[in-house]
């Protein structure tokens, strides 16, 4: 690998020879910038560099990126990388993301003005608590005054795969972005637990062994997935260094030791009807198995390659499987082959990715979790059909000998009666047991739109709700009012008292607000923090003002204690009315009533402020102190 990747650099610097990277100029519109064709690299020599040294060399000795991404695959050189940056005319605070978590060290030189200034180490290496910003990847703040260019050096250095994937942010466009990834993020896992205790609980009741090898498979998947993208680092070891590397090697041998073994149950791939294919199957374990113990006692840049290998290969044997049990007309591959087509392509698609024959972008990154996502919800749809067609198979069994005996004895007619019986009762039970399903989903849909804390509607559901009413409204020309409620002063409240206090108080608030609240189509909730909201669908604004002005009074007269103390809170309201011209009108009447928030907060808080349209004046309500 080291040989390719040297032939490789050589190829580049002989087409590459007095060419250099673009220049970035980061303006004040600039929200995102991939960083890739702005990069100038070269490989340390054995001996090492300064980053004196390597200020010190000349403009030929840096390569230029021709590639799509950054990604040089496995091996043990140390790359060097160069940017320069030209600020516009105001000063920013961008901040650089390096967003491949393995990475084991990264040294970040910043020069200006011919000197360095600043020198960062990032890195899996260190503690997680040590890095500037508190993400699963690299993040670096970069201070850049305005119309003074910047130089940047990188000097990275992993066991992993040589991947530098980045990208310069603008701070809010970053954290919009990394949201919508969490919500990704938090959907995969959500869907991953709820199968594995849909498994773990059919296990239980059952007792089919394949249930169990399943939920194992289906636990070590994701576990490798979060390691792989850092996110056990940032949650489950944020100090285990040395475990962070070796999880990555130790959870992809158990998805493939427990992958294997599930294979082989769920499509009867045995020595006595499969001898070769067996074999072959067995041994796949009995490797991955010695490579989960070497994980403890091995250093990651010796286990990984040798596990990526076989990862590959097995994914493509299990799929084989799959197909040639389908082939011979076994049912249970039908769906079987389906989920390893995304399961193992995934995986396949990821390992080529390492060893750089694909690209590194979002899908090559993604498709793992992906890939197994689905086929998670496939292989539960056939286990489930496998345990219907042995029912139905015994069923069947079960009659034909009822009929062939009823011939031979009058006395089968009573235990066909009995069978038939014990037949309604599974039934009934069955049935019991899909209402009490319906029932618990029910109430998981219910818990997955109320907020836990407070008991009042989360976020999610309030977007939707609000969008339903601004669609209700827009056709009947009926007025919508929103009530954005803020605590005043919370943040000093929870330095003072403790965050457990501060969520004694917010339960309380909560509950006044929900006192006033009652009409069945309004809606009341949690929008984050110690922010809430207040739908009122048909409410014109006199209305709104009125309900906004009773939360404020009954907060500011209810007393909070705290021990022997009696503190009494106070709430600022920002209140918008408006008649929607268009079904898609929630985002402007939503940061009016923000705004409205803002102007009352900024005005001595403890009030009610409401925003009108710019033609209109706004109205303050006054307060009795």
């Amino acid at each position: 690998m080291r040989f390719l990747t040297l032939i490789t650099v050589l190829v580049w610097l002989l087409v590459t020879t007095g060419a250099h990277a673009d220049t970035l100029t980061w303006s004040d519109q600039d929200r995102r910038v991939d960083l890739t064709r702005y990069l100038d690299y070269l490989i340390e020599p054995p001996d090492g560099l300064g980053i004196e040294q390597i200020r010190a060399l000349p403009p030929s000795a840096w390569m230029d990126n021709h590639a799509e991404s950054i990604n040089f695959g496995y091996g043990e050189e140390v790359f060097w990388f160069r940017l320069t940056i030209h600020p516009g005319l105001q000063a920013h605070t961008p901040l650089l993301e390096i967003a491949y978590p393995v990475l084991d060290r990264i040294d970040a030189f910043l020069v200006r003005e011919g000197r360095a200034v600043e020198h960062q180490v990032l890195g899996d290496k260190l503690p997680f608590d040590q890095r500037p910003v508190h993400h699963r990847n690299f993040l670096l703040p970069l201070a850049l005054a305005a119309e003074e260019p910047m130089q940047l050096y990188l000097r990275v250095e992993t066991t992993s795969s040589m991947q530098v994937p980045m990208t310069l942010w603008d701070e809010a466009a970053f954290h919009a972005s990394d949201q919508a990834g969490s919500i990704a993020e938090g959907l995969y896992f959500g869907i991953i637990l709820v199968m594995i205790l849909y498994n773990l609980f059919v296990y239980l009741a059952v007792g089919e062994r394949s249930f169990l090898y399943y939920v194992g498979y289906i636990t070590a998947m994701p576990l490798f997935l979060a390691s792989l993208r850092g996110l056990s680092f940032q949650y489950l070891w944020p100090e285990a260094t040395w475990w962070n590397d070796q999880a990555i090697v130790a959870f992809l041998n158990l998805v493939i030791v427990f992958g294997a073994v599930f294979t082989m149950r769920f499509l009867t791939v045995v020595p006595r009807t499969h001898p070769r294919l067996s074999v072959v199957t067995i041994a796949a374990i009995a490797m991955a198995g010695l490579l989960v113990v070497a994980s403890v006692l091995l250093p990651y840049r010796m286990l990984i390659v040798p596990t990526i290998t076989l990862a590959t290969l097995t994914c493509s044997l299990m799929l084989f499987l799959g197909v040639y049990r389908w082939w011979r007309r076994d049912t249970a591959a039908r769906y079987y082959t389906g989920a390893w087509v995304f399961m193992l392509s995934g995986g396949i698609v990821l390992a080529l990715s390492k060893f750089t024959m694909l690209p590194r972008n979002v899908f090559t990154e993604n498709a793992t979790q992906l890939g197994s996502a689905l086929g998670v919800i496939l292989l539960s749809i056939a286990l489930a059909d496998r345990l219907n067609r042995e029912k139905r198979a015994a069923f069947q069994a079960q009659q034909r000998l009822l009929r062939e005996e009823r011939k031979v004895r009058l006395t089968q007619e009573r235990s066909l009666r009995i069978q038939q019986q014990a037949n309604a009762q599974l039934e009934e039970r069955v049935q019991e047991r899909t209402r009490d399903l319906e029932r618990l989903n029910a109430q998981l849909l219910e818990l997955s739109s109320t907020d836990a804390l407070t008991g009042l509607k989360n976020r999610a559901h309030f977007d939707s709700a609000f969008q339903s009413a601004c669609v209700r409204a827009y056709r009947f020309r009926q007025p919508l009012s929103v009530l954005v409620v803020d605590i005043d002063h919370f943040k000093q409240f929870n330095d003072s008292y403790g965050h457990l206090v501060g969520d004694d108080c917010l339960q309380s608030v909560a509950e006044q607000i929900r006192q006033i609240v009652t009409r069945p189509q309004d809606l009341a909730a949690r929008y984050g923090g110690e922010e809430f909201v207040v739908l009122l669908p048909d409410t014109p604004e006199v209305g709104a003002v009125r309900v906004a002005e009773r939360i404020r009074k009954v907060v500011e007269q209810a007393e909070f204690r705290v021990s022997d103390d009696r503190i009494r809170l106070s709430v600022s309201i920002g209140v918008a009315t408006l008649v929607p011209d268009h079904a898609e009108q929630t985002k402007e009447l939503f940061e009016r009533a923000d705004a409205a928030l803002y102007r009352a907060k900024a005005q001595g808080r403890n009030r009610v402020q409401v925003e009108r349209p710019p033609q209109a004046d706004p109205v303050v309500t006054p307060i009795k102190r």
